[in-house]
């Protein structure tokens, strides 16, 4: 477990029932990039890429079960990318310095590309929705 404090974190974002609860629990409304990498996502990229990383991505994925934001009913499949989510962004700084909250399981989700993105932009629209039921005549123009 770890030892250090978090404005948010895993444990506490399990307890929330619902994707939707889950995912405004993370959401940053676009203000991470103000402060994180900017011009600098070579540093990034560098961690990202890197071995250590790597078996950290897949050890978070086990724990996760697959699933986008941990969450049971939204299963992982196909080729899609997975992404561990810093839920309390990393800085530059965090990287330079091998800050511990780097690779601390409570700060971390798995997610796939398209929530990432909505968690990063603050916007629940681009979150994939349910199918619609159809039903017989629906899309008949004359009815």
């Amino acid at each position: 477990m770890s030892t250090m404090t978090y404005d948010r974190c895993y444990s506490e974002l399990i307890k929330l029932k619902t994707f939707e609860e889950r995912f405004e629990y993370l959401k940053l409304d676009g203000q991470v990039a103000d402060f994180t990498f900017n011009g600098r996502r070579s540093l990034n990229q560098l961690l990202y890429h890197s071995p250590e990383w790597r078996s950290f991505r897949r050890e978070i994925a086990i724990r996760d079960d697959g699933c986008d934001l941990a969450h049971s009913d939204h299963k992982i499949f196909g080729k899609t990318l997975l992404i561990v989510h810093h839920i309390n962004p990393i800085t530059v700084e965090d990287i330079i310095n091998r800050s511990p909250k780097i690779f601390d399981k409570e700060n971390v989700v798995l997610t796939i590309d398209i929530t990432h993105k909505a968690i990063h932009y603050g916007t629940s629209d681009l979150l994939y929705k349910d199918p619609v039921e159809r039903k017989e005549n629906d899309t008949c123009l004359w009815r």
